[in-house]
């Protein structure tokens, strides 16, 4: 079978791949074209793509009969890909839970902690050698041990947040989820979102991305969130409504925000940048060779899959 595989991938994923099928490896790092959407389609058995890779509607509407049968995503998060489209036009789509879920949990907690402790504004200032030495109020931040944390989204990712928050730090956890949630930890499950952020003194969002969650966080969250409290998002860029969370830190509704998505990633708005109590990440979430590593693996696994003609392992 001739396989696409969309960016450079970990050499080991590489070597799996090339042995199992007939690759194209694309060197680029940066997202398929719109001809290049179309051409994977039609020129390929099957596709390993990810995130950037807009897989939409109209891509498919322009292919109908897409030589290409799985399109095996490297990542867990899917919403640049039109599952309801895909499947019309006979396209199966695979991602790679788990093999994600503690290193983005681990990435949470980075931005919970460089948040609440300032540690990037801090870091700056010893760079720019401003920095006059340490007394006892100097750049006082908040003291996350003990406090509540606030989890939008309560799947595999953000039951890992909360139980390094709770068992690491000592929080109390509250949360919001569309179905009720039992965990093996102690937690309170809240109606809604704006309870939630009203409760917390770190807000974290874990849901999903896609058409379902774009914007689920907006102005009411922000309005509802006590001033001193953080906001961290690890989820996907488009579930926050960036322009609410800036007139929101702008206006003193929250004390600060660690982000590791954006709204129209790449590109970062001047305003958050300018803030010194905003934390930012260029999507450093899974940036891990071994979690890559695994993340690639699982993927491949699906695509080895489908070529014998199995079950796939992680279709959505």
């Amino acid at each position: 079978m001739k396989l696409l595989i969309t960016r450079p991938l970990p050499a080991p994923v590489m070597d799996v791949a090339v042995a199992k099928f007939d690759v194209t490896a694309r060197p680029e790092t940066t997202p398929l074209s719109d001809e290049e959407l179309r051409a994977a389609l039609t020129d390929y058995d099957v596709v390993l793509p990810t995130l950037g890779d807009l897989f939409s509607a109209q891509v498919f509407g322009d292919v109908p009969t897409p030589r290409a049968k799985l399109l095996a995503n490297f990542g867990v998060g899917y919403n640049h890909i039109d599952v309801a489209a895909a499947r019309a036009a006979g396209v199966a789509v695979t991602n790679t839970p788990g093999a994600v879920t503690d290193a983005t949990a681990d990435t949470a907690m980075t931005l919970i902690l460089m948040t609440a402790r300032r540690a990037g504004e801090g870091e700056r200032m010893v760079r720019a050698g401003t920095w006059k030495g340490w007394h006892p109020t100097q750049m006082l931040g908040l003291h996350v041990s003990g406090k509540t944390l606030g989890v939008i989204g309560m799947g595999r990712i953000g039951q890992a947040i909360a139980h390094r928050c709770h068992y690491g730090f000592g929080m109390d956890v509250v949360f919001q989820n569309r179905s009720t949630k039992a965990l093996e930890m102690p937690a309170r499950q809240l109606d809604r979102m704006e309870e939630v952020a009203a409760a917390a003194d770190v807000l974290v969002v874990a849901v999903p991305g896609g058409a379902e969650t774009h914007h689920l966080i907006g102005t009411s969250v922000f309005a509802a969130m006590q001033p001193h409290a953080i906001f961290v998002n690890i989820a996907r860029g488009d579930v926050v409504d960036e322009a609410s969370l800036i007139a929101g830190l702008q206006q003193g509704q929250l004390a600060g925000a660690g982000l590791d998505v954006y709204e129209f990633e790449p590109h970062v708005p001047d305003a958050l940048k300018e803030m010194e109590n905003v934390t930012l990440l260029p999507h450093l979430g899974t940036a891990a060779l071994e979690v890559r590593t695994a993340m690639g693996m699982m993927a491949v696994d699906n695509l080895i899959a489908f070529a014998e003609g199995r079950g796939l392992p992680n279709q959505v």
